[in-house]
């Protein structure tokens, strides 16, 4: 067995890889609670590409077969509707986590130098994971999912001059119909996970390039003992390999209650009018996203005024658009002289706190239907939403800071 490894390993460096990324890549000592949510998201990630693989076999890509070819699924294939609860519920559970992983980053500043490339590959990430989602929302061919579908490709057509031919161009016909079912499923099921596979592996290599950063926001490879080991740093297998199977147990354990109880979770995970054949000809009555992109379609309806000769749709999409898009300048924007939320100043806690909080209340107003006191609502968190990000160079810069320790703490 040793020489058939190392008669791979000449021609493929298996162990070397192995070595590089698992048993000699040192990582700090003192990761806590947060840095679960990363390989958390390896693992939902699995199981979003096997039980898609399954759902792939029985489901039928066209106007007329696909609403028909999922309650097959659910009811005639062996083990079908496990299946797919475990592919609705995972969408969901890939979300939970990699927001609470994207808020990791926020607290610890891991975006920070030299780690703006590992921000820059996971907001990516984060992107291709929200355009995976949408495209995937429309497969089941419900009401929901067609109507949600055309209120999206819709919001295209607000851009000034190629914005009709653009969401013509999406839909590839007048109206959402087989034809963008079977694009969206194409582009579903091959191209973008290839694309996030690729990212995937991308954001790896660059983390494990410079290193993981830790709850002190402190660099170990700085402080090396004489065999060039970092003292602060124990080897990621088996110590966090072994320690991440705590993350995972307690992640099946939530993950499979609501796979087996709550699959629907009240109509948040699975809406009611999804239950019903997508008809063109009957909207249902209340028409949001799925809960993970409600955050900024709350900031899209929170625009109400025409400005430059432009309609509030225009002016809603751009708002939309920038407050994903202000996320990748975020290493920037922050001028403060240590990463972690440890270490800063009240302002800059305080300034986390209110963004967290906005964040979470514009997810809840995209669920419900728009009245006047919820729209001001909106508005005002969309501001604050931004301030977080506009500020930053100014009150990272003034407060006072606290000193940072030498070596990392517990």
């Amino acid at each position: 067995m040793q020489k058939f490894i190392n008669w791979v390993d000449e021609r493929l460096p298996i162990v070397d890889a192995w070595n590089n990324h698992l048993a000699k890549y040192y990582a700090p000592k003192n990761f806590n609670f947060w840095y679960f949510f990363g390989s958390l998201a390896m693992l939902v990630l699995v199981n979003q590409l096997v039980t898609g693989i399954w759902l792939t076999m029985s489901y039928n890509p066209s106007g007329e077969g696909a609403f028909a070819s999922v309650e097959y699924i659910m009811r005639d294939v062996e083990w079908g509707w496990l299946l797919r609860y475990l592919h609705s519920t995972g969408a969901s559970a890939f979300f939970v986590v990699v927001y609470l992983h994207m808020f990791r980053g926020l607290m610890y500043g891991s975006y920070q130098k030299p780690r703006e490339l590992i921000w820059i590959f996971g907001m990516l990430i984060y992107l291709v994971l929200m355009a995976e989602a949408f495209m995937g929302y429309l497969l089941p061919w419900g009401q929901m999912s067609y109507w949600g579908a055309q209120v999206i490709v819709n919001l295209f057509g607000a851009i000034p001059v190629i914005g009709e031919d653009l969401s013509l161009w999406i839909r590839g016909d007048y109206l959402i119909s087989g034809i963008t079912l079977n694009r969206f499923f194409a582009l579903h099921v091959v191209a973008l996970p290839i694309v996030l596979l690729a990212l995937v592996v991308l954001h790896i290599l660059a983390l494990h390039e410079v290193g993981s950063n830790n709850p002190d926001g402190i660099d170990i490879k700085k402080n090396k003992d004489e065999n060039g080991i970092p003292k602060d740093g124990i080897p990621f297998h088996p110590y966090y390999s072994v320690h991440d199977l705590l993350g995972v147990a307690v992640f099946f354990f939530i993950f499979f209650i609501v796979v087996f109880f709550f699959p629907e979770m009240g109509g948040l995970f699975l809406e009611k009018p999804n239950f019903e054949p997508a008809n063109n000809l009957k909207t249902p009555e209340h028409i949001a996203p799925v809960w993970y992109f409600t955050p900024f379609y709350a900031m899209l309806r929170a625009v109400t005024v025409d400005l430059f000769g432009l309609d509030a749709k225009f002016w809603g999409v751009v708002v939309m658009g920038a407050a994903i898009a202000i996320l990748f300048v975020l290493p920037w924007l922050d001028r403060s002289p240590v990463r972690s939320i440890r270490y800063k100043g009240w302002l800059s806690k305080i300034a986390l706190t209110i963004f967290a909080i906005s964040f979470v209340v514009l997810g809840y107003l995209g669920i419900v239907p728009a009245t006047e006191g919820r729209t001001t609502v909106a508005q005002i968190l969309t501001v604050l939403y931004f301030a977080y990000f506009i500020l930053m160079p100014f009150y990272t810069r003034m407060e006072k800071t606290k000193p940072v320790p030498e070596r990392v703490t517990g």
